[in-house]
């Protein structure tokens, strides 16, 4: 597989981002460490539970340090297949994996652009995670990225994860990067939409940056 890139960051850039919405990724690990898992993620696992305790499959797009994949695995009977394009979420991945869990996590080293096109990675599940990442794909991948998560995803499977507003600071760095609510209702065409929460405010992100936030939080559950 290929590994992601690593580009450097102006020093100068507020944004912490480059022109490819690339960022000091390692840096970015060791400022989540120990963070609790995505709340869309916990909304989704929730929802399965509810629904019975049964074996089940899902894939954690861009995994990071690999909280919501752990979380997912403690959530029940879960195969999980772990993903990121970075060496380093591979290993801080793997590290922290107990090892009970071993048998149940296949980690995988590869981009988003590269993943609709991967043979192991067409085997169809029932979870799509993809916490605060989509917006780090690039967008002319994009459309085959989104195609590859509506067919592999089963009927009754959920999807989980963020998208960024187009009143983001960050849509000055790449705005096809960024969506509207109107786009949102046209992604999830055919799924029903447990979740829906479009935040906007001003804050720090996770590098300790201020910034104005504009992001819709997802859960939705394919038909």
């Amino acid at each position: 597989m290929t590994q992601g890139t690593d580009k450097p960051i102006p020093a100068n850039d507020p944004t912490g981002l480059d022109a490819d919405y690339q960022r000091d990724w390692p840096r970015y690990f060791d400022a989540v460490s120990g963070k609790p898992p995505r709340e869309t993620a916990i909304l989704a696992l929730k929802r399965f539970s509810a629904e019975g305790n049964r074996e089940r499959r899902a894939i954690d797009i861009a995994c990071g340090e690999g909280r919501d994949t752990r979380a997912i695995l403690s959530s029940g009977p879960w195969h999980v297949t772990a993903v990121d394009g970075h060496d380093e979420a591979i290993k801080r991945t793997v590290s922290q994996l107990q090892e009970s869990d071993r048998v149940r996590c296949e980690v995988v080293q590869a981009r988003m652009e590269e993943i609709a096109g991967l043979p192991s990675l067409q085997r169809s599940v029932d979870f799509v995670n993809a916490s605060f990442a989509l917006p780090f794909c690039q967008p002319a991948a994009f459309p085959v990225f989104w195609q590859w998560v509506r067919r592999v995803l089963n009927s009754g499977g959920r999807f989980a994860g963020q998208f960024f507003g187009e009143r983001d600071d960050w849509y000055s760095v790449r705005p096809a990067s960024h969506v509207s609510r109107q786009k949102i209702e046209a992604l999830f065409d055919g799924f029903d939409v447990e979740h829906l929460e479009e935040v906007e405010k001003d804050g720090d992100d996770a590098m300790g940056g201020m910034k104005h936030h504009h992001v819709f939080h997802v859960v939705a559950r394919k038909r």
